[in-house]
């Protein structure tokens, strides 16, 4: 909670939950990215947090971007940035997309298969083109699945065949999960890239650029290291497998940049029981998995919560959202501990909920209006 969130809520007076971002915060975290990887460009992934004010600040401040569609590459634009500070990083794209960004001047676009080189080929012609490999996001508290990368082994078939049609062979990127606690998360998929970039150079053509992904992660309930270890450790991971010939390197920071620049300010809508005989409560908020806290599912990330009662007594409780979705429960493998008086009516403040939050927000389930979101 910075100061200038807590005035601002301090004079807030509309009913529902909100979500209200610092800027500062973004600035600062913005800063500890540059300063601890200086010869790294930051491409902010634009899907964690598209708010117009946070892109056009990081445009200001020399930020590039990674876009999903053409939507944000759109966004981005209007934010300042020029298209050769834009990728469009989404492997799964239609070919009028990739048309329609490259008009807007994008010229470097994510592939995984063959069938996409062809795409783009085809719709961006002489682009730049980066492969993305698998990888297996151990350690990462919101690990990604299979669904984006191809085996390491088959990037050079796929970057050869970009090189044949005509574009640019660029480089290869991957994701070593999000929320990634580990630092050294990124050694062995740098092991992969440096050995693709020399299966390339055999095949007559060269690599310039290794993606390093996003996976940074925010503040939540558990430790996490500074950025400047994350710095540390990816530059040692590429002198050991790169060597004298250090590659480009971009990384694609989002929840690392504006997770815990936000605070979401909800209500206790109803506290009950199950059973006469049940020690565990039930507190139910007017925010939920389809207002805005996906990132719940699995329980997978836990977000600090903090009550006017903290400091009283606390017990464990299930925390579940409003809707008529019995999905919508938040914790209850692990129950969240609470002050034991907490109230019908009180407020909490839900910390770390500056990123995937109005981005995954409904516009209408049941009838609730969107996370309303503001920028300070």
């Amino acid at each position: 909670m910075t100061a200038r969130i807590h005035e601002f809520l301090r004079h807030r007076r509309e009913e529902g939950p909100c979500v209200v971002i610092d800027l500062e915060v973004v600035r600062d975290n913005y800063t500890a990215f540059a300063r601890s990887m200086p010869d790294t460009r930051v491409f902010y992934a634009v899907k964690a947090n598209p708010d117009p004010a946070i892109l056009s600040l990081l445009a200001s401040l020399g930020s590039c971007f990674d876009t999903a569609s053409v939507a944000e590459v759109e966004m981005a634009l209007a934010a300042g940035a020029e298209p050769d500070r834009i990728s469009f990083g989404n492997t799964i794209k239609k070919e009028r997309d990739i048309a329609r960004a490259f008009e807007r001047g994008v010229r470097l676009f994510a592939v995984d298969c063959t069938a996409e080189v062809e795409k783009i080929a085809r719709a961006a012609p002489g682009a730049q083109v980066f492969c993305r490999i698998l990888c297996d996001g151990a350690g990462a508290e919101w690990p990604l699945s299979r669904k984006f990368g191809c085996a390491p082994e088959m990037a050079t078939d796929v970057l050869d065949h970009a090189h044949r049609l005509g574009l640019e062979a660029y480089g290869v990127s991957f994701h070593v999960g999000s929320q990634q606690r580990n630092v050294e998360a990124w050694d062995q998929a740098l092991a992969s890239a440096s050995a693709i970039f020399r299966d390339c150079q055999e095949r007559g053509f060269t690599l310039s650029m290794v993606n390093l992904g996003g996976g940074f992660p925010a503040r939540y309930l558990k430790p996490i290291p500074g950025v400047e270890s994350y710095g540390e450790a990816i530059l040692r991971g590429l002198v050991k497998h790169f060597g004298n010939q250090l590659p480009e390197t971009i990384i694609e920071p989002g929840r690392g940049l504006v997770g815990d620049a936000g605070i979401i300010e909800a209500e206790v809508v109803l506290i009950s029981k199950k059973s006469d005989d049940d020690d565990v409560r039930w507190v139910y908020l007017d925010i939920g998995k389809f207002g805005g806290l996906a990132e719940t599912m699995e329980e997978a990330i836990r977000y600090p919560i903090r009550t006017p009662r903290d400091g009283s007594a606390m017990a464990p409780c299930v925390l579940a959202g409003p809707t008529c979705d019995s999905a919508d429960v938040l914790y209850e493998k692990t129950p969240y501990l609470l002050p034991i008086s907490l109230e019908i009516g009180d407020r909490v403040l839900i910390e770390g909920t500056g990123a995937y939050t109005t981005t995954y927000a409904t516009v209408a389930f049941n009838g609730f209006p969107p996370l309303r979101s503001y920028v300070i």
